[in-house]
């Protein structure tokens, strides 16, 4: 080695491989690299070079080079060339291993992850909740573009062959319900109000929210996974190079279906209910059917009635947009239709019972 103020001149000699490389490290690292302009490697010495030595000359000319040198090789043969050249090419800096914090860290991370993906979520659904409206109201304006033949299948599909599961849940919940809240009123002399129990909170809440529930585990999956796999197959892509609009040929047709059967499948899962309670009463405190049809006649009112068909085309106008909201997202791959179909759900019962939470606050404090 070489050098004078400006310039630097670098001749390695002998066998540059890995046996040596420790040996030829500490020399290397000897190497002054600042306020140099030029430094050049006058390879015409080396006996032997290998993999494990051309790093270490590249790696040295680098460092010359970010320290604002001007670096060339000369007296290098054909191989030896090619070998730098290799090594190189394979410099891939790999990225910084990420910061692992601590697990209080990370939980506040990932839930603030969270909250803004909710809200990004949250405001595309009320853009699209526009757009569903400004569909509807062009099919208002003209019926002709309504699909009628689309909207009574869906309405087969979501309702009438959904009517067994949300019979016989809510059958079964309404037994259960009526036994063990006889079981609990019978402590204090009052089960003659487990009428009163299974007939209100059935008619008010727990059939048109199990209904919910069923449906957007049911539907709601069911629209985001056949929505998504035609945008997976790019089936949407041709209906919009055909003139045609996927808000009215696959989510209007939907989101009426729902419309209109829950409050079908909400009065079918009422009197399912009603009659899993009565059935119960029937066997466990002894009462006629005609009197516990008394009975719940004299617990109910209008308003216990109708609370159910107030919410339930809302939760059919959630339900069916979030399935179809989701099912547009779907992009990439198979795993893609999974995802979304998954998020259909979770977030097609949140909302349901959010609403529905905001209906009975509501209600009360009505006196409804």
């Amino acid at each position: 080695m070489s050098e004078d103020a400006s310039s630097l001149m670098l001749r390695p000699q002998g066998d540059w491989v890995v046996r040596h490389a420790e040996t030829i490290d500490k020399v290397l690292a000897a190497v002054h690299t600042y306020d140099r302009r030029l430094a050049t490697f006058d390879l015409s010495h080396l006996s032997r070079l290998d993999t494990a030595g051309a790093w270490l000359i590249y790696r040295t000319g680098r460092g010359l080079e970010r320290a604002g040198a001007k670096v060339t090789y000369a007296g290098a043969t054909a191989a030896q060339s090619t070998l730098l050249n290799a090594v190189a090419n394979s410099d891939r800096p790999l990225p910084p291993t990420p910061h692992v914090g601590n697990i209080f860290t990370n939980l506040v991370v990932r839930m603030g992850h969270a909250l803004s993906d909710g809200g990004r979520t949250g405001r595309e659904l009320v853009a699209f909740f526009g757009l569903v409206l400004e569909t509807l109201a062009k099919t208002v304006a003209n019926p002709f573009r309504m699909r009628a033949t689309s909207t009574v299948y869906h309405m087969e599909q979501t309702g009438l062959n959904a009517v067994p599961i949300v019979s016989l849940i809510s059958f079964l919940i309404g037994a259960v319900l009526a036994y063990q809240g006889s079981e609990q009123l019978r402590r204090f002399g009052g089960e003659i109000f487990t009428v009163n129990l299974v007939a209100v909170s059935f008619l008010r809440e727990v059939g048109i929210l199990l209904t919910a529930i069923i449906v957007a585990g049911r539907s709601g999956s069911a629209f985001t996974a056949q929505i998504g796999s035609m945008k997976l197959r790019e089936e949407i892509d041709a209906m919009r190079t055909l003139g045609l609009d996927p808000m009215e040929v696959l989510v209007l047709p939907r989101v009426i279906a729902l419309l209109i059967m829950m409050p079908i499948l909400g009065f079918v899962s009422a009197m399912m209910g009603l009659l899993g309670g009565g059935l119960v009463v029937w066997i466990e405190l002894g009462m006629s059917p005609a009197m516990y049809i008394e009975r719940v006649k004299d617990a109910l009112d209008v308003w216990d009635a109708s609370v159910a068909f107030i919410k339930a085309p809302v939760f059919g106008l959630l339900i069916a947009m979030i399935g179809c909201f989701e099912g547009l997202k779907v992009e990439g791959s198979a795993e893609s239709v999974g995802q979304r179909t998954t998020a259909s759900v979770v977030e097609g019962i949140f909302t349901v019972i959010v609403v529905d939470a905001f209906f009975s606050i509501m209600f009360v404090k009505l006196g409804i």
